[in-house]
This record gives structure tokens, C-alpha cells and sequence, in this order.
């Protein structure tokens, strides 16, 4: 594996860690009730637009052109906009193991999606590896987790859960060759700040109305992280390993974070772990190593390029 390919595997397994520490900490800060989760979004959309773009002044400038700053803008849409807010109601509606199961089903998707429009040859070993992975994370889950009352099944919550990872699963498969004309930071100043013009006139009122002064030190410390960790480093890091990586690879690493989410549990004395979870554990880093050394990954490739080519693979 050359370093190119070794750095984007890097990328996406830091990525999907800190989504995985997210999760936890953010549960933490809003069960204070003074943050609400469309407030939690709102902190991580416009904080990460302006970590983005303060850092992009310390760097070489990369002009846009109109067409791809309106794709962007799009593209911002279904990675964060529609992903992170079709998540948030879903999640409001139903339960957190049918959210946390209905998760693993990106990598799925994103493979069925790469078959029919890239042309990316679905492989046995390729689908046993998304396979362990689901079954690693579905394992992780139900170990750890517990429907509390009043919080069951809704099927509109799953459907929204579902949309959010067809929604990201839209944009690894589209907005490939989008993504690598320009740097991580370029792309994410752009799609971030698309997506604070979409939800903040919505959301602002409830961003004022919140009594900030109000929050304890350990809450403003956890949407400090939620915003440069969970959103600014994680979402540089995606951008990283999307330019790298073939889409199917990118989403297997989605299994890594109720791995991630289950470590800081048990640090924090939430949770233990147990021979299942030792199990699950290993049928991630199974499923993850399938995929990613999947034999036929530079047919894949090949055929990839030549799609975007408009010639039709080989």
C-alpha cells in the first residue's frame, strides 16, 4: 500500500473516530437541557465555517470557478445539511438502537450506488467485509445500549435515519471528482458555509434564545470539542481520505465509530467491556481490512477513472 493510500485509511479511521467520541459528549452536553440538538447543529455548521475559513487566510489561495462553487453548495446539501438534520429529527423520533442499526447501512448503500453508476465491481470479498462490519457494530449496539420507556420504534424516525446515510452515501458516489480539484480546506470553507446559509435563518432564534451564560464549564468544553473535533478536524480529515480512497472504502470505515463511541464509554465508566464487545470489535477491523484490501481495487479504480472519462470500463 503506497503512502498515498495509507494516509487516506488514516484519515477516515481518525474521521469516524472523532464522530464516534462525538456522539457521547454530545448526549452529555444536551442532557443538561440547555442545548438543544438543532442548537448542537447550528454550533457545529457556523463554528466549523469560521475555523475554516480563519485557516484558509494562512494559506495559499484556491480559486473556485462559479460552476464548481455552485456544486459545492449542492454538495453541501446531502453531506451536511440534509445528512445531519434528516439524523437529528430521526433520532427525536425513534430509537437509539433502530438509529444506531439503521447506521451500518451506508457502507451498504454506498456500494450498491458505486455498482450502478461508477461501475465498481461488487466483489464477494467485498460485501463479507461490509457483512463482518455490520454485524460488528450491530454487536456493539445491542451490548451497549437500552431502549429506555417512551423511546420505541417509530417508522418515520428509521426512514429519516435511513435518508441521512442515503443522503451521505449521494455524496461520496457524485461529488468524487468534485472533491478532488481543490484542498480539503477549500472544499470545506465552501460546503460549510452553504450550509450555515440553509439552516441558520431557520435556527438563529433558537441560537439566541439560548442562555450560554447560563452553561457550565464541562458543557462549554464539550461543544468545543463537538465543533473542532467532531466537525472541524473530522470533516478535514473525510475530505482527506475521500480524495484518496474509493467511495466503498471511505464508508466502510462508518463501522469504526460505535467502536470509538464504546471505548469512551467504558473510560468514562459508562460501560465495560465484555467478551461480545471484544468480538464485535474484532469483526470491525475484519470487515474494514476485506474491503479496503479488496484484490480487485485497482480494476476498481481503473474503472472509476474511465467512468469519469466517459469510457466505458474494462
Amino acid at each position: 500500500m503506497n503512502l498515498e493510500k495509507l494516509t487516506g485509511h488514516a484519515a477516515m479511521f481518525g474521521a469516524n473516530s472523532m464522530w464516534g467520541i462525538m456522539s457521547p459528549v454530545s448526549k452529555m452536553v444536551m442532557a443538561g437541557g440547555a442545548v438543544t440538538p438543532m442548537v448542537m447543529t447550528d454550533c457545529r455548521v457556523l463554528g466549523a465555517a469560521v475555523l475554516f475559513w480563519t485557516l484558509s487566510l494562512f494559506l495559499k489561495r484556491d480559486p473556485v470557478s462559479w460552476k464548481d462553487l455552485l456544486l459545492l453548495l449542492l454538495a453541501s446539501q446531502f453531506a451536511i445539511v440534509f445528512n445531519q438534520g434528516s439524523f437529528i429529527f430521526g433520532v427525536s423520533l425513534t430509537s437509539p438502537i433502530d438509529a444506531s442499526i439503521i447506521t451500518t447501512s451506508l457502507p451498504i448503500l454506498t456500494l450498491i450506488l458505486s455498482a450502478f453508476f461508477l461501475k465498481e465491481p461488487v466483489t464477494g470479498r467485498k460485501i463479507t467485509g461490509i457483512v463482518f462490519g455490520a454485524t460488528g457494530a450491530i454487536l456493539l449496539v445491542f451490548g451497549g445500549q437500552q431502549v429506555s420507556a417512551g423511546n420505541g420504534s417509530n417508522i418515520w424516525g428509521d426512514l429519516l435515519i435511513l435518508t441521512a446515510q442515503l443522503s451521505f452515501s449521494v455524496y461520496l458516489i457524485f461529488f468524487r471528482g468534485l472533491i478532488g480539484r481543490y484542498s480539503p480546506i477549500t472544499i470545506m470553507k465552501w460546503m460549510f458555509t452553504g450550509s450555515s446559509l440553509s439552516l441558520l435563518p431557520f435556527t438563529w432564534d433558537k441560537m439566541l434564545a439560548t442562555d450560554w451564560a447560563a452553561l457550565e464549564w464541562h458543557f462549554i468544553a464539550g461543544i468545543a470539542f463537538v465543533v473542532a473535533g467532531g466537525t472541524f478536524i473530522s470533516y478535514l480529515l473525510m475530505s482527506v481520505g475521500q480524495k484518496r480512497l474509493r467511495p466503498t472504502a471511505v464508508s466502510i470505515y462508518n463501522y469504526v465509530q460505535p467502536m470509538a463511541a464504546s471505548v469512551v464509554a467504558v473510560i468514562w465508566g459508562m460501560d465495560s467491556f465484555t467478551p461480545m464487545k471484544t468480538v464485535a470489535v474484532a469483526f470491525i477491523f475484519t470487515g474494514v481490512f476485506l474491503v479496503t484490501q479488496n484484490r480487485n481495487r485497482l480494476q476498481a479504480e481503473k474503472a472509476v477513472e474511465q467512468h469519469k472519462k466517459g469510457e466505458t470500463p474494462t
